[in-house]
């Protein structure tokens, strides 16, 4: 349950003084609007990553070249934050590619501010802000299983199955979900009921795991082979985001 008396902390990793300036009007209070309260928090990535309660954070990936090795690096520190990254240049695959690492929100570099605030705000109630065409991809890339691999059962969805999925990907209540599908929603609760037995969630937001964050600590390093790769990795991201990027703007 969030508490709107209670503002949230939201972490901001950039460096960019423009950023923060304008990360602080978007966080800024607006008293009598309902809105959810924010509270910004600046910081090194050392000093960001271990802050134990903070949940949310912002990566600005404008000038880190390796953006998925970076969102990688945070999630093995901090498996419980969730991600918001800013920065994109419209690449679908890396989108597609950082959702299933574990982020809840990419937006490009043309976001305005109205937008981020939007896509912080459905994070925090647990959903994914992506473009709806790239969730669809995403769903049909999890229903794929490689020739190779071991057999698993996968669930198989039907057409309607798949088109109430994605609308829960984007954060839609069941009344929503019914008005745009044009059925009952008693029809899109029974939907929802065999979406959760079949992919094995518990509730909605374990939909959202299971459709976006599929074995994700697997992936970024099961083996030790790897090991020395991440602490490689983790060095080049470090120096990233400590060594100052000099501008004449």
């Amino acid at each position: 349950m969030i508490r709107k008396d209670m503002p949230i902390r939201v972490g901001l990793l950039t460096e960019e003084p423009l950023c923060k300036e304008g990360f602080l009007v978007i966080l800024e209070d607006k008293p009598g609007d309902g809105s959810v309260r924010f509270s910004p928090v600046f910081g090194s990535f050392d000093e960001l990553l271990s802050e134990s309660t903070l949940l949310y954070l912002v990566v600005d990936l404008n000038l880190i070249p390796q953006k998925l090795e970076t969102v990688y690096t945070i999630r093995r520190r901090r498996p419980d934050m969730r991600l918001i990254v800013i920065g994109l240049d419209g690449d679908d695959k890396l989108i597609i590619d950082l959702i299933q690492a574990g982020v809840r929100a990419c937006l490009d570099q043309t976001a305005d501010q109205q937008t981020l605030r939007k896509a912080i705000e459905e994070v925090v109630i647990g959903t994914i802000w992506a473009p709806r065409r790239l969730l669809t991809h995403l769903i049909d890339k999890l229903m794929i299983v490689p020739d190779d691999s071991p057999a698993v059962p996968h669930p198989h969805l039907t057409d309607r199955e798949r088109q109430v999925l994605e609308l829960i990907l984007t954060a839609c209540p069941n009344h929503e979900i019914a008005r745009r599908l044009e059925i009952e929603e008693s029809t899109v609760q029974g939907h929802v009921g065999r979406l959760l037995r079949k992919m094995g969630a518990e509730n909605r937001l374990g939909l959202l795991i299971s459709a976006s964050n599929p074995a994700l600590l697997e992936v970024a390093g099961n083996t030790e082979r790897r090991h020395g790769e991440r602490r490689q990795s983790d060095r080049r991201v470090y120096k990233a985001y400590s060594t100052p990027h000099v501008t004449d703007e």
